[in-house]
């Protein structure tokens, strides 16, 4: 044996954390002349770009005040862009009012099940056996063999279909769960 001992750490369990080395971690300075704080919020260089600055939080702030998210665009992009990151801020913010984890729903059941009960015309606390019934009774009064030639009936017993699909495998997911 060559006068090292055996490591503290050897076998299992390793008694030391993985990565306590004492090494110095890098940490990159803020890309402001003459700021030598840390650099740890990342801003783009130019929209669309993946180059970023890495500023501290004073001079990040002070970046994004100034910042144009419509830079490079026409009026009608610029227009679609402002549009749609409205629409989904409004969403989020109906969403957090109201508590929902993500996305709208009823806080149980997503927003594609709740869309499929109003196609079967139930409300958001129907129990399974209930679901079933109303897809039984809709299905047999639609169905395409009582109302051959019947594209309306037709579309509306594919509707109740998947309806009942999307429902019915929330219901396995939860009994699974459960």
């Amino acid at each position: 044996m060559s006068g090292r001992g055996r490591s503290s750490d050897w076998g299992f369990p390793r008694w030391r954390s993985y990565g306590s080395d004492q090494s110095a971690v890098a940490q990159k300075e803020c890309d402001r002349h003459g700021c030598s704080e840390a650099g740890l919020c990342p801003a783009p260089k130019s929209p669309n770009n993946p180059d970023r600055w890495h500023f501290c939080q004073k001079h990040a702030a002070e970046y994004n005040r100034g910042w144009d998210y419509f830079e490079g665009l026409d009026k009608e992009e610029a227009a679609e862009r402002k549009r749609t990151e409205q629409r989904d801020a409004d969403a989020y913010t109906e969403a957090s009012h109201y508590g929902w984890a993500g996305g709208t729903g009823d806080g149980n059941r997503t927003a594609d099940e709740m869309l499929a009960l109003e196609a079967l015309g139930l409300e958001a606390d129907a129990e399974f056996e209930a679901i079933k019934r109303s897809f039984r009774i809709k299905a047999k009064a639609i169905h395409p063999d009582v109302k051959p030639n019947d594209e309306e009936a037709a579309k509306e017993f594919q509707k109740i279909q998947v309806a009942y699909e999307v429902l019915k495998q929330a219901e396995d997911r939860r009994e699974w769960k459960g």
